[in-house]
Order: structure tokens, then C-alpha cells, then sequence
């Protein structure tokens, strides 16, 4: 009889604490899902208030200069959710929904606002392969203090999130893409937090800002998918936010000039300031 293969699983450091805070501040808010993963980034460590008010999706949406639109467009939506617009706090609105949201940048400058400098943001525009994705993922992985990567990407190129077992196990002992359509078809900010190896192929689990989404708001994507996602060469840019210690973002740094991966903000297409009147 064969030797069974083993698998091989890696959780980022506070990856428990930010899948925690992510099934406590489910769903996002319209038009939030990058102040929605930031505040998840917080969470993961240690930063969970300031002066006294939670460091949450709206006070990171405030912080990052998001805009939500003036009313909800049901088809940016994903089946089964309804959306939630009782927001905590007052954000500015725009009527076009197909710019409202948050910026990369916004984001990129919010976290370390709100966790009082202790906490660097270092942005990466690609280029995105399966090797890059994976060479970060490492040096993250190899982080000592907790440390979240913040993707923004285009769901469109995801799997759905159900996939049954034998498509998953497919993919991580044959490399097979057959997986379930995707979702739905956006622009989008995710957290990545653990990763699944093979054989021949990875897994990398998802922490998404609705319940509906994969097994209350946590999806497996195959590693070419998600690459493909962040890629997102048929919508505006996109990329990943490290978000890790000062004391490791050297470390961090000097490994993603080496894998090829290029520092540097990207425009998602999302204004950054909503019009007077």
C-alpha cells in the first residue's frame, strides 16, 4: 500500500486574532472592504482601540479618506447578501458607486496612523506569479510579530467559494483548475492568511469581508487564481499591502526586491476625494 502524502499548512503570525476579529465585525459596510481589511490587519496586532474608540472599519474608512456611495448598487453585491450601511461614523458619499470605496493608498497610510507609527505598510504593485505570491507569503510567513497581507484584486478570477473536497485535493495533488465559477465580479480587498501545499499545487485561505462568501467569509484559492486576481490585468491595479512590524519590514523588504516584486502604490480606479455639494 502507498505511503499517504502529507500536506503541508502555514498560518501567518496573528492569524488567529484576525480571523477572530474578522467573525466579530462581519459583514463590511458598503463600500468598505479596505477599511474593513485594514482594521483586520490592526486587530491581527494587537491594535483594537485609540483614545478610547474602536479601531474598526469606519475609523480606519476615516482615516484612509474612503467614500462610500450615495445609495447601494445591488449588483456590486454577492448572492445572499443584502448589504449594511449602519455606519459608526460620518464618511463622505459620491453618487457613482463605480468610484466609491477605498483607495490602496488610503489604506497604506491608515494603519500606521492608527496604530501611532507602530505598524509599517509596505505596498507591492507586482509583478504577480505564483512565485512571487509564494516568495512573499514566505517571508511573511518567517515573521516573529504578527504581520497580515492586504490584497486588492478582481474576484472575477477567483474560484467560488465552496469548492468541494475532491476539487480542492485535485488541485493540491494534480494541479487541477476545476473549481466552482467565481462569485461574483469586482474590485476587492481580502486578507491572506494561511496557505495549504501539495504535491503539485497550493491553497492559500482568504479571510473575505461577507458571510456569504466560501464557510462564513473564509475561502481556499488556488495559488494561479489568486495571483491572477491581484494581477487583476483587466480592471485598474491592483496589488498587496505587507503589514508587519518596523522591526521586520527590512527583512521583508530586502527579500521582495530579491524575488523581482516591485515597492509602489497602484491605482484601483476608487477617487480619493468626494466632490463639493
Amino acid at each position: 500500500m502507498p505511503r499517504p502524502t502529507q500536506l503541508q499548512s502555514t498560518l501567518l503570525p496573528g492569524a488567529r486574532e484576525l480571523l477572530a476579529a474578522h467573525a466579530r465585525g462581519l459583514p463590511q459596510r458598503d463600500d468598505l472592504c479596505g477599511a474593513f481589511c485594514g482594521a483586520l490587519a490592526l486587530s491581527a496586532a494587537g491594535f483594537h482601540e485609540r483614545g478610547g474608540e474602536p479601531l474598526d472599519q469606519d475609523a480606519v474608512a476615516v482615516a484612509a479618506g474612503s467614500i462610500v456611495s450615495g445609495a447601494r448598487d445591488p449588483d456590486t453585491l454577492p448572492e445572499g447578501e443584502t448589504g449594511r450601511r449602519d455606519y459608526r461614523l460620518q464618511i463622505p458619499t459620491i453618487e457613482d458607486s463605480d468610484v466609491s470605496g477605498t483607495t490602496a493608498s488610503g489604506v497604506l497610510d491608515a494603519i500606521p496612523e492608527l496604530s501611532d507609527g507602530l505598524l509599517a505598510t509596505i505596498p507591492y504593485s507586482g509583478p504577480w506569479t505564483t512565485d512571487t505570491l509564494s516568495g512573499l507569503f514566505d517571508l511573511a510567513a518567517a515573521c516573529e510579530q504578527p504581520v497580515t497581507l492586504v490584497a486588492n484584486l478582481a474576484t472575477h478570477h477567483l474560484w467560488g467559494g465552496r469548492p468541494s473536497p475532491v476539487q480542492l485535493l485535485d488541485h493540491l495533488y494534480d494541479g487541477s483548475e476545476e473549481g466552482p465559477p467565481p462569485d461574483w465580479d469586482v474590485g476587492h480587498f481580502v486578507g491572506i492568511l494561511a496557505r495549504t501545499s501539495g504535491p503539485v499545487g497550493s491553497l492559500y485561505a482568504v479571510a473575505d469581508t461577507y458571510p456569504a462568501l466560501g464557510n462564513h467569509g473564509v475561502h481556499l484559492q488556488p495559488e494561479g487564481r489568486l495571483a491572477a486576481a491581484i494581477d487583476r490585468r483587466d480592471k485598474p491595479a491592483g496589488g498587496v499591502i505587507v503589514v508587519c512590524s518596523h522591526e521586520e519590514a527590512g527583512r521583508i523588504r530586502d527579500g521582495a526586491a530579491s524575488l523581482g516584486l516591485q515597492e509602489g502604490i497602484w491605482d484601483n480606479g476608487t477617487v480619493t476625494e468626494a466632490p463639493d455639494g
